[in-house]
């Protein structure tokens, strides 16, 4: 008899290609996925998938196979999620993808649903690049600045400004920026994921670009503060990446007469249906623990 987790398992191999990165995602060894493939082959009397040195595809069959086991794995999980929501419960896998800046605000949230819901599963995966959603099953991902047009479904959780900040020893060797425009003579630390050329900041009334440049740059924004608190030059960081050495005097914030933009952080997730129980707890507890950090 086919059994749900042998289902889910050829659906993970299906979309990952491949035996190794499904067992990494179920958290099983290579070879109990593969078991579990193999039995529900000779159970159906049919192959499911060609395998070869270049990796798994999927036959005919396997193709229709998969696509209706979707739909019979997202409506088991559905009704365990309502089971378990007249328990005041919320259970299974909930994948997640966020900047890897973010695991620090985003920990405690993590660790009071796994006390909170013992039958929650958490899988998270920090990484700076924008992670393709649907290809590689991510449940939700946490994404931060303005979005671009897409089929995601977004809610916005907190707004969030950047802050430009540098060390004392590097105000103090190479001078004190006094409007933005100084930035000009400065070295600056270069967010390579920004979609922009520049740094905005409202002047005058009006909003800014200021084009900036440096020897360094980075698609990960703690390492930019690491830098900037090794005097290496000056930084447009994130707050809730800066306060801590701003309070202990380990950076300086520099133009608080002239306001940076505001953006947001952004929960999103794939196109289709109501959000899972599970989407919708880790979105409300992010939100109101980022309602009461201050600095977003």
């Amino acid at each position: 008899m086919i059994e749900i987790e042998d289902m889910r398992a050829f659906v993970e191999v299906a979309g990952g290609g491949g035996f190794t990165r499904a067992a990494a995602r179920l958290g099983v060894a290579k070879s109990v996925v593969s078991r579990r493939i193999a039995k529900m082959e000779r159970d159906l009397g049919v192959q499911l998938l060609s395998r070869s040195t270049r990796g798994v595809t999927l036959t005919e069959a396997g193709a229709e196979f998969r696509q209706r086991s979707e739909l019979i794995i997202g409506a088991f999980d559905e009704a365990r999620d309502a089971a378990a929501a007249h328990r005041g419960q919320v259970a299974g896998k909930l994948r997640l993808a966020a900047p890897t800046a973010f695991a620090r605000l985003l920990a405690p949230t993590l660790v009071q649903m796994g006390q909170t819901h013992p039958r929650l599963e958490i899988d998270v995966s920090f990484t700076d690049r924008v992670v393709d959603m649907i290809a590689e099953r991510f449940d939700v991902a946490i994404r931060i600045g303005a979005l671009p047009d897409s089929s995601l479904m977004a809610r916005r959780i907190a707004p969030i400004r950047s802050v430009v900040a540098a060390s004392p020893d590097y105000l103090e060797k190479m001078g004190r920026p006094e409007t933005p425009a100084d930035l000009a003579r400065h070295s600056c630390l270069l967010y390579a994921m920004s979609p922009v050329g520049g740094w905005s900041f409202r002047i005058g009334g009006r909003w800014t670009q200021i084009q900036v440049a440096g020897r360094f740059r980075s698609d990960n924004g703690e390492t930019i503060v690491d830098w900037a608190v090794a005097g290496l030059g000056v930084c447009n960081s994130p707050s809730f990446l800066v306060e801590d050495q701003i309070a202990d005097g380990r950076l300086e914030q520099l133009f608080t007469d002239y306001p940076t933009p505001e953006f947001g952080i952004y929960v999103v997730r794939p196109p289709g249906g109501e959000a899972t129980a599970r989407v919708k707890l880790l979105t409300d507890s992010l939100a109101e623990r980022l309602s009461r950090c201050p600095g977003r």
